[in-house]
């Protein structure tokens, strides 16, 4: 008698899996030294999914429900193995549970800047970080390429991998959003799904569904967010350029009043803020010499060279920002010279 309980002891009456917290994806349940009796219960709950591997070989996947184990509804692995009819035990197996509800705010971001190429501004860095959703849609392509026949796979296991994915697809999804580079912190929504789009073959590869991107921030680079700061004062004062001149000039008074304050006493922020004025003036005069109040431009034989010069470099620098056409600069280069002659 005592014999006939302990061979009964190695029947599985119930097969089911109670989670017991969010760092669990897959689990084994423990099998060992057991068969699982025919007729049996198998337990899977919402938000689960049940894997049977009979000799290495994925046999049947159950979803949430409840299932008595019986020859009709486990088919597959009756066709995989002959029954035993002895104690009523119809196969030795190994049952895995998958948990598939959504795993939220998943977080990825770029630890250093990352290269991608724009078509304006070719090869460019940038930062950016966001959260993302999936969830295990196919266990048994998870199974037999990510989690095999570990006792349990946890969450953390995967993070780093799915982190990874989303920064090699970056440059691809900043090509297929179409979103010029300096419009991307304007258009985090269009490159969240860009991203998505470009991500999710990734995820399917290992059995698991994207459910979700975003793109919380996106860092310019300093001399990128220049010329942002440069084309929003533009929009500011729509492409007036003489307003325009006017605005830099007045923030460059501002600079070197301050700067020689803090160098020369006010004596000092007087020349500054004269120097400023007179620079502003310049500029302007150059740029739009017809307009209202401005002073006709002096002879060529009374200009100074320096103040040519640093016009020159000025202008320059106004058109590798964007700012002024090649056009314009040449035409204010050519102007500026004749009246060093």
């Amino acid at each position: 008698m005592a014999l006939m309980d302990f061979i009964k002891k190695q029947f599985i009456d119930i097969i089911q899996w109670t989670e017991s917290g969010d760092e669990l994806l897959a689990w084994r349940c423990p099998m060992a030294g057991m068969e699982i009796q025919n007729g049996a219960t198998l337990v899977v709950r919402e938000s689960q999914m049940a894997l049977f591997v009979n000799e290495g070989q994925v046999a049947d996947v159950f979803g949430p429900g409840t299932y008595k184990l019986t020859t009709q509804t486990l088919p597959v692995l009756t066709y995989l193995k002959n029954w035993d009819k002895l104690f009523e035990s119809p196969f030795k197996s190994e049952v895995y549970f998958f948990s598939t509800r959504q795993r939220l705010d998943q977080k990825w971001g770029t630890p250093q800047p990352v290269a991608v190429r724009d078509k304006e501004f070719g090869a460019v860095r940038l930062r950016a970080f966001g959260n993302y959703t999936w969830r295990v849609a196919d266990p048994r392509l998870f199974h037999t390429e990510v989690s095999g026949t570990r006792d349990s796979y946890p969450l953390a296991d995967l993070e780093g991998q799915l982190r990874g994915l989303v920064l090699q697809n970056i440059s691809v999804a900043l090509a297929q959003s179409h979103v010029p580079f300096l419009d991307l912190a304007a258009n985090q929504r269009l490159f969240a799904q860009a991203l998505r789009q470009a991500c999710t073959p990734a995820f399917a590869q290992c059995g698991l569904q994207l459910e979700g991107m975003t793109v919380q921030s996106i860092s310019l680079p300093d001399e990128l967010q220049k010329v942002l700061d440069q084309k929003i004062g533009m929009g500011m004062v729509g492409g007036d350029m003489s307003r325009l001149m006017q605005y830099q000039s007045a923030q460059a008074v501002t600079q070197m009043a301050e700067g020689a304050t803090t160098s020369g006493g006010l004596a000092s922020a007087g020349l500054g803020m004269g120097a400023g004025i007179a620079m502003g003036q310049m500029l302007t005069q150059a740029m739009h010499p017809g307009l209202p109040g401005n002073a006709p431009a002096a002879p060529p034989a009374t200009v100074a060279t320096p103040e040519v010069l640093a016009t020159l470099e000025k202008l320059g620098e106004l058109k590798d920002r964007g700012i002024l056409t090649d056009e314009e600069f040449s035409a204010k280069k050519a102007e500026l010279l004749k009246k060093l002659c």
